[in-house]
């Protein structure tokens, strides 16, 4: 079964550059400030669970980054989608698609309650991170899952402007203001 599904995902999917746009290079370069300022702001703490957080969130940032070019999430959808086509369950797809996102969005609101109850004692200096971090993951989980009418809600424009964008981005901005204000806050006065 395993060497059907590689050869079917052999057959629909290969490496590309996900978003060739300008406003998926400027998602990536957001990824990039927003992982260097995740550096910078945990470089010097003095905290050690703090300093910790701050290293993975970089690290996770940092493969964000790769990933967003990269679109390895649409070799996911495509290896799921053919083991529905080689198992005969495609075509009942939808109910497997809103149980995993369901599933996706519990493990990330899990997630978040563990990762608050574990830093509870820097909530004050990481809230806004916490929630952008958050925020991001549960966007990315469910928009990997590729459930067309989740797309359909997230390539809808406002004003010229795409929510996914405005979601994603969202995420990255909430980080990097709390790193900022982090770096702000130990600089000497």
């Amino acid at each position: 079964m395993m060497s059907a599904v590689l050869q079917c995902l052999g057959e629909n999917w290969s490496p590309t550059i996900g978003d060739p746009s300008v406003m998926g290079w400027v998602t990536v370069m957001a990824y990039g400030v927003t992982a260097l300022l995740c550096a910078l702001a945990f470089r010097a703490e003095p905290a050690r669970r703090l300093r910790l957080f701050g290293y993975g969130l970089t690290l996770l940032l940092a493969l964000l980054m790769v990933n967003k070019q990269l679109d390895l999430q649409s070799a996911l959808t495509a290896g799921a989608r053919c083991l529905a086509q080689l198992q005969g369950w495609y075509e009942d797809r939808r109910a497997v698609q809103v149980g995993f996102i369901l599933m996706l969005l519990l493990y990330c609101l899990g997630f978040g309650i563990f990762l608050i109850w574990i830093m509870r004692r820097h909530l004050g200096q990481i809230w806004l991170m916490v929630l952008g971090l958050i925020f991001l993951l549960a966007f990315i989980a469910v928009r990997a899952v590729g459930f067309h009418h989740f797309d359909a809600l997230i390539s809808a424009r406002i004003s010229n402007v795409r929510m996914n964008w405005i979601l994603e981005l969202g995420g990255l901005i909430m980080i990097a203001a709390n790193a900022v204000w982090m770096i702000l806050a130990r600089r000497p006065r």
